[in-house]
């Protein structure tokens, strides 16, 4: 390290002269575009998250405490949610992290250019998405490490460090105090409301605080990540160079950003897609027999999970509760609280229909994976086999969502839970939020005051 603090040519020094010089508004403009879809689709969970009993119970661990908590807290109400955004070759959900650190600081900070705003949001969405890829993201999470997770303290750092306005030398030891506060490893949490959204909160949380202590001259260690510091602590080898080769060029990251058309998990979604693509061909729901669902063999464990009774995230991942939601109830694709107690006789059939479903290991469609999580479905029904498979699912960078099917999205998950009128309030905020920095300010208002 220099004399002045800086950090050089390493790795830290690489990202931190991204973060202090990265302009969103240099993007192309479809980028651009699609970053403010992906802020206003974050800041739309972030309400929801917050009114389910289970976003509700993390308010011991935001309110009354510091900045730093509550933005954890905002950020776990999202990733809850389920219907945030993801980026699949990396196998992290960067906006979770990103869009609340940066919204909430700026209101705090009262820092209301749109485009500095984006540029945080920006920075940080790019460094979760790199370290996810330089740790093998796809690979790790079925060892039990959890890639958003993983990434979301030096994520957290360096949109908060991008607010703050620190200079290089600072954000490098943001960075590099955020890298020692890593996790990522969970075990098999079990109930709700979960542990992992407590662990994210905390992990947001540290990734802020990391921020605020640069700021006030702590320092990290400047050669972290130019030597095995992860393999050795965590166990995860990080190929270095996915960090920063051609780090700001285009195209940046959101090219390659999916978003969700309901709440799922993103595992289920290209088969629930391919279920409702044959059943949209005049297959009855009451004259399935069986159903197989074909996946990598990567999260064929994940989504053959059973939805149980009250169990909230279970019914968000197994794929044959979620195909029997869009055969039989598809507005309850968009209910993103799922705790009541499934007794009613359409909860009945959709167990009934969801017993039909069995899900299989398929090579053929490895080669698509991790680049996009595919699924081929069959149907037996009538007598007769029906096909379909789904590689690019609506809402994948081939495909993606527009922006009034995002509106869309964001009102049929709003209204049941805030109302008709102040969901049509929220999405004009969020609309309007970039034009220019009075909208900015009335936006960052909102989110501070209502996630």
């Amino acid at each position: 390290m220099a004399a002045n603090g800086s950090f050089g040519v390493g790795v830290i020094g690489e990202l931190a002269a991204f973060v202090t010089g990265a302009d969103a508004r240099a993007l192309p403009a479809a980028e651009q575009e699609r970053l403010k879809l992906h802020v206003a689709d974050t800041a739309a969970a972030a309400l929801a998250g917050e009114h389910i009993p289970e976003g509700r119970a993390l308010a011991p661990f935001g309110n009354g405490l510091s900045l730093a908590g509550r933005i954890g807290r905002q950020a776990a109400a999202i990733r809850l949610t389920e219907i945030d955004d993801i980026h699949l070759p990396s196998c992290t959900t960067p906006s979770s992290a990103a869009v609340p650190v940066a919204l909430a600081l700026a209101a705090n900070e009262k820092k209301f250019d749109p485009g500095e705003v984006l540029s945080a949001i920006w920075v940080g969405t790019e460094i979760m998405t790199r370290i996810g890829l330089a740790a093998r993201g796809p690979e790790i999470l079925y060892r039990g490490i959890w890639p958003t997770y993983l990434a979301a303290p030096v994520a957290a750092a360096a949109t908060a460090a991008r607010v703050m306005g620190l200079d290089a030398a600072r954000t490098g030891h943001a960075l590099s105090l955020a890298c020692m506060l890593t996790a990522g490893g969970v075990g098999r949490i079990h109930g709700a409301p979960s542990g992992r959204w407590f662990l994210f909160a905390n992990a947001v949380a540290g990734g802020v605080a990391a921020a605020e202590a640069a700021r006030a001259d702590y320092r990290g260690d400047p050669g972290l990540l130019d030597v095995n510091w992860f393999a050795d602590t965590h166990g995860v080898t990080l190929e270095r160079d996915r960090l920063t080769q051609k780090l700001g060029a285009a195209p940046s990251v959101y090219a390659s950003l999916s978003t969700k058309p309901f709440c799922s998990a993103k595992q289920a979604i290209a088969a629930v897609e391919a279920f409702s693509t044959i059943l949209g061909q005049g297959v009855r729901p009451d004259a399935v027999t069986k159903v197989r669902v074909l996946v990598p063999g990567a999260y064929v464990g994940m989504i053959s999970t059973r939805a149980e009774p009250g169990a909230r995230q279970s019914t968000l991942v197994s794929v044959a509760y979620q195909m029997a939601l869009a055969a039989l109830a598809p507005d309850r694709l968009y209910d993103i609280d799922r705790s009541a107690a499934a007794s009613s006789p359409v909860d009945a059939n959709v167990a009934a229909l969801a017993a039909k479903v069995e899900v299989i290991a398929d090579k053929t469609l490895e080669p698509f994976y991790p680049r996009h999580w595919p699924a081929a479905v069959e149907v037996e029904a009538g007598g007769k086999t029906f096909k379909q498979r789904v590689v690019e699912a609506a809402g994948d960078p081939e495909r993606p969502l527009s922006g009034a099917a995002l509106d869309d999205k964001a009102r049929r998950v709003l209204e049941p839970l805030i109302g008709r009128k102040r969901a049509a309030e929220w999405l004009a905020l969020s609309r309007e939020a970039f034009v220019e920095a009075a909208a900015c300010a009335r936006f960052l208002w909102a989110f501070a005051g209502d996630a």
